[in-house]
């Protein structure tokens, strides 16, 4: 599932930066459901209503190959920037 939420991402990311500069989206079934302003707040709230390895969480935020790096695992994937 991390890899389609993902993939969603890469897909829909000029719109995703537009309409969410800056902020950190949570995306699951290949839908944004939430957006904030830290990770730790997505990762709060989100946890409280969905289950870990369901979603991912995202910043939004121009990126370039070298500031990025991509960790996945099966509960969680995560780019740091």
């Amino acid at each position: 599932m991390s890899r389609i939420n993902y993939s969603f991402f890469k897909a829909h990311f000029a719109e995703l930066l537009e309409r969410y500069s800056g902020k950190y989206v949570v995306i699951k079934d290949e839908a944004v459901i939430g957006a904030y302003e830290s990770f730790d707040e997505a990762y709060l709230v989100t946890t409280k209503k969905e289950e870990l390895g369901t979603f991912i969480i995202q910043q939004c935020v121009e990126i370039s190959d070298d500031n990025t790096a991509s960790f996945m695992s099966n509960n969680v994937m995560f780019a740091q920037v």
